[in-house]
């Protein structure tokens, strides 16, 4: 495999996404796994020189999930020295067939800036990266330990998640364009990872006036079908 050039990319610069997607009352993340290691990991990568860091974000995004607009919020800078591992990347460089420089500048310590993203579950095209033999999701209350400080960095999104909550419309772009008021509740649920009052959860919603309410969803289940929703403009 040949490896990146350090010419094309920002010395000591990373960016790691956590990825949040809801199915089935469930909160996830995307997950990696190295060929041939079984180390699972965060979705990342590298800052082009002539590339703004944000647009790096997508561009990594993109290449694993197929979408290009996604909901994305900057949450911290991770760079403590525990961080640094270059035997851990010179492993998965190795197992990936490439020939690894003991001077190779993806063996250098990177700080690496931590982004959210937010992606409508049935929408994604998983596609695993040269490094990966597969891309999955996994529940963000079941995960398994993860390589660096990947863990850590799930945790500071998870919270930094919860604090945006009734401050950004981050459940609508959890859901399809239309739903209804049980599927938003679902979403909050599975972010706070606890249950709330169905009736003091519609009473709060509706009285934020971030929703418009269109037709009923007639299932042919039951006489008391609910209304659908969506966030307004």
């Amino acid at each position: 495999m040949p490896l990146p050039d350090s010419s094309q990319y920002i010395p000591h610069l990373a960016f790691d996404s956590v990825v949040f997607g809801f199915s089935k009352g469930k909160l996830k993340i995307l997950l990696m796994e190295y060929h041939a290691t079984g180390w699972l990991a965060l979705p990342g990568g590298f800052v082009k020189r002539d590339e703004d860091l944000e647009n790096a974000v997508k561009r990594g995004l993109q290449e694993r999930t197929g979408l290009e607009d996604v909901y994305l919020e900057q949450f911290h800078t991770f760079g403590t020295i525990d961080r640094f591992q270059p035997e851990v990347m010179k492993s998965i460089l190795l197992a990936s067939g490439a020939e690894v420089p003991e001077d190779y500048w993806m063996l250098d310590r990177f700080f690496s800036i931590g982004y959210y993203a937010l992606l409508d579950h049935e929408k994604v095209t998983l596609t695993p990266d040269i490094l990966s033999d597969s891309i999955a999701w996994y529940e963000v209350d079941q995960l398994p330990d993860l390589i660096f400080d990947h863990n850590k960095i799930v945790q500071k999104a998870l919270q930094t998640l919860r604090e945006n909550l009734d401050r950004k419309l981050i459940g609508g772009n959890l859901l399809p364009e239309r739903f209804t008021m049980n599927e938003l509740q679902a979403v909050y649920e599975a972010i706070l990872g606890e249950k709330l009052r169905r009736t003091s959860f519609q009473r709060k919603m509706l009285s934020l006036d971030i929703l418009e309410r269109h037709e009923k969803l007639f299932t042919g289940k039951s006489h008391k079908a609910p209304y659908l929703y969506s966030f307004k403009p």
